[in-house]
């Protein structure tokens, strides 16, 4: 799960997956393409709100994506076209770029950073969908 500092909705995402995937075989992490918050929690308003649904988050860290992460991952799930253009522009194969899609499929996942609390729930909510509709694809798959 992508997004740009690695605060806000990758972190959602991350922890919504990764609840969602329990007693799958799957390994969830996220990732910001830029630096700004390496080493930092979440957001307070995504920990927040993901406590609201019974998703801790607070022990995440930011960290920022790397090309190893092509390695590391079957599938890298980007929340918005300027994150996705940074993370495909690290991408050295067409195999790697396979890899990465928006996971909202045609829509961007809005940063609600500059917002109210309103906008975390309702990132939370569009994450939580496309988490929900990626996992019932894998089992059918």
């Amino acid at each position: 799960m992508v997004c740009l500092g690695n605060i806000c909705r990758s972190p959602l995402a991350h922890g919504i997956m990764a609840h969602l995937t329990q007693t799958l075989p799957v390994e969830v992490d996220s990732a910001g393409t830029a630096s700004y918050h390496v080493g930092n929690p979440p957001d307070p308003r995504s920990i927040a709100e993901a406590a609201k649904h019974g998703v801790d988050i607070s022990n995440q860290k930011a960290r920022q994506f790397t090309p190893n992460d092509f390695k590391a991952f079957d599938h890298i799930f980007v929340m918005d076209r300027q994150n996705l253009k940074h993370v495909l522009a690290q991408a050295s194969s067409q195999q790697e770029m396979d890899k990465v899609q928006l996971l909202l499929g045609d829509t961007e996942v809005e940063d609600p950073y500059y917002g109210g609390e309103e906008g975390f729930a309702i990132v939370y909510n569009k994450i939580f969908a496309a988490c929900t509709s990626i996992i019932s694809a894998w089992e059918k798959a």
